[in-house]
């Protein structure tokens, strides 16, 4: 495992950070979007996708990148530190993992990667933190593959930006996906408000709501693709507190109290230095859990995505210890520190607390300790 980026890496991000600089900064794009329930605009989204944003993890026969999980954490970080609030996450990643790993047996998965990889479809899953056991399809018509849905799901991202939604549902002889367009008949989505408005999050109903059969996936594939997601919304999180961070840092150096800057003072510094090693110290952890995806076993993967999430609480009290950098500004509607702080506790509480990811690596260190 490489800790250090390609040449090719490195110009992703720097592509990545000058596109988001100019077309998606806080000011202008993530600010004016926090009450929109999509959280994008189409110049910015198109804009991705050019920049092969959107298709990094999407086979090349399907017109993607046919690029790796360390590539995407890349563009993830980027996207983190900008507080980006469209559904890259939910689309580039999360569908782009789901499809790529189905049996594709009558092509409709192919089709839907393209569309992901040139921009023109934004896909959704709905099994991250949902209830899918309420969700059951029923035959409709003579095609197999064609069914309707009925049922209740909560927790899914960006079901307002997206335009299909990759549901799990039971029809009776087993639990398969079903893609869902979203302005089918019997769909409505109500928006679930939460601390962080650059996370859009909904409950979304099904009453008779036509859908396509994917394909039947064994567990280990839902597995994947939740370990998958952890470990990108880590790059994410990495990204956010990195660029908080180095906001307080530059504050620090700047603002004076005393007659002199208060980074000269020794309870500052040790806030700077307190917020510099969890930054680190979750980037180690990250890297190796970007490179698990897709070199390492599928218990390697899972215990480096779960050891991200363990640590989240950890790193969202960068933005807490930024703001105290910051002093009264910082907890201000105008400073950018509360909504650096806010993606991060929406990182801590994302697919349940740390605690819970805790007690599994322990539950992990006593299973491997010889006796």
């Amino acid at each position: 495992m490489n800790l250090e980026l390609s040449d090719e890496q490195v110009a992703l991000r720097d592509t990545t950070r000058r596109f988001l600089a100019e077309k998606a900064s806080i000011a202008g794009h993530v600010r004016p979007l926090l009450d929109d329930p999509t959280g994008t605009t189409e110049d910015v989204w198109r804009g991705l996708a050019e920049l092969g944003a959107t298709g990094l993890l999407v086979p090349e026969d399907c017109g993607g990148a046919g690029m790796t999980m360390v590539e995407a954490g890349v563009v993830a970080e980027e996207l983190g530190a900008a507080l980006h609030p469209g559904p890259w996450l939910s689309s580039a990643v999360a569908a782009a993992r789901t499809l790529t790993r189905l049996d594709d047996a009558d092509g409709a998965a192919a089709k839907l990667l393209t569309g992901i990889a040139d921009g023109t479809t934004i896909a959704a899953v709905t099994f991250l933190g949902s209830g899918n056991a309420s969700v059951a399809a029923v035959g409709h018509g003579g095609d197999a593959t064609d069914v309707v849905l009925g049922g209740e799901l909560a927790g899914v991202p960006d079901a307002a930006a997206a335009d299909t939604l990759l549901v799990l549902a039971d029809d009776g002889s087993g639990t398969a996906f079903f893609a869902v367009k979203t302005d089918s008949s019997g769909i409505s989505a109500t928006p679930e408000r939460g601390v962080d408005q650059t996370r859009k999050q909904w409950r979304v109903t099904l009453y008779d709501t036509p859908a396509h059969r994917l394909a039947t996936p064994s567990p280990e594939v839902v597995d994947a693709v939740i370990d998958d997601v952890l470990i990108a919304t880590a790059a994410d999180a990495l990204g956010a507190a990195r660029a908080v961070m180095h906001l307080a840092i530059e504050y620090a150096k700047q603002r004076k109290q005393f007659g002199q800057a208060i980074g000269s003072f020794q309870a500052v510094q040790h806030l700077c230095v307190d917020m510099f090693e969890t930054v680190e110290l979750a980037r180690s952890g990250v890297i190796h859990a970007l490179w698990a995806a897709d070199n390492a076993d599928a218990d390697e993967r899972h215990l480096s995505a779960i050891r991200a999430k363990a640590f989240a609480g950890q790193l969202a009290t960068v933005g807490d210890t930024a703001i105290q950098v910051f002093g009264g500004i910082g907890y201000t509607w105008e400073h950018d520190a509360h909504l650096y702080l806010k993606r991060l506790l929406s990182w801590s509480s994302f697919l349940g607390g740390p605690d819970r990811y805790l007690t599994q690596l322990g539950a992990d260190l006593v299973k491997r300790t010889p006796r």
